[in-house]
């Protein structure tokens, strides 16, 4: 049996906000295996949420790149060591000129793409700034988009992170600033809201079972009849879907509208088709 040390029990308190001894417990149960020991909690309803970035131990920043005409935007998630060296002028530089080059010349091969600012390539850049500020720095995510009509909407946190891209296309021309300002707006909501997806039927397969596996055992947990469990389990997904998917939260500068109602409330305005198929957060 592996044994269960101090440090563990505390990294699933953090993740979870469980007390203590429910955490041991967790990874008793599991033998030390600390997804495992999460869902075992959930299950037991011990944990309601889960950080998603729990497993992510990186100090870094996420920057975010618009074109001019804002038709094509770069994504960009870089580790470094320390929130010092996150916060370091040089690095920011460096982040930003990598957001450019995505947004420019996308995510193949990225390390040996020539540089679109300055000279030689990525993975030169990467080594010089490694050398000038002394910690090692890895590339995490890195997302392109592109779109003929509409606009990209980009939004980064204060603290650098959590970045979101959000593509908004319209069925023709449209470069009103009213556009602009749906599009970061989501972009917005989107860092601070859980976002699994934008509608129902864009959440996995294997997402919904899981969620479903959490449910039927918090469900069995409460005595009841396989019928009324089975209503239980319905409704709860319901929920989750709703609560998970961007179009029906409640928009975050005004809860009277859903997402989905402030799109088609601006498409009216602006006479135009707007379409929200997708959007793009990295997160630390």
């Amino acid at each position: 049996m592996t044994a269960i040390t101090a440090s563990a029990v505390k990294e699933l308190r953090e993740i979870t906000g469980v007390a203590m001894m429910d955490c041991k417990k967790a990874l008793v149960e599991t033998n030390g295996d600390l997804e495992a020991a999460q869902d075992f909690l959930r299950k037991k309803g011990k944990a309601t949420a889960l950080k998603k970035s729990s497993r992510e131990t990186f100090e870094g920043s996420v920057c975010f790149s618009a074109s001019t005409d804002e038709k094509r935007a770069g994504l960009v998630k870089v580790a470094c060591e320390t929130d010092f060296v996150a916060r370091n002028d040089k690095f920011q530089s460096f982040i930003k000129k990598l957001a450019n080059q995505i947004r420019e010349q996308g995510t193949n091969d990225i390390l040996h793409q020539t540089l679109v600012e300055g000279q030689g390539n990525v993975e030169g850049l990467l080594s010089n700034t490694i050398a000038e500020l002394g910690e090692n720095m890895q590339i995490l995510a890195s997302r392109k988009m592109e779109i003929k009509h509409g606009t990209i909407g980009g939004y980064i946190h204060s603290n650098a992170k959590i970045g979101v891209a959000v593509p908004l296309e319209t069925d023709q021309p449209c470069e009103d600033e009213r556009l602009k300002t749906l599009a970061r707006d989501i972009a917005m909501h989107i860092a601070a809201f859980r976002a699994e997806a934008v509608t129902a039927n864009q959440v996995s397969e294997e997402v919904l079972e899981k969620e479903k596996e959490v449910f039927t055992a918090q469900a069995r947990e409460s005595g009841k009849p396989d019928n009324i469990i089975e209503k239980m389990i319905e409704g709860r997904l319901k929920k989750y879907l709703k609560e998970v998917c961007v179009e029906s939260q409640p928009f975050v500068k005004d809860p009277q509208v859903s997402v989905s109602q402030l799109i088609e409330n601006t498409a009216k305005e602006l006479g135009v088709k707007i379409s929200f198929n997708s959007f793009e957060k990295f997160q630390f």
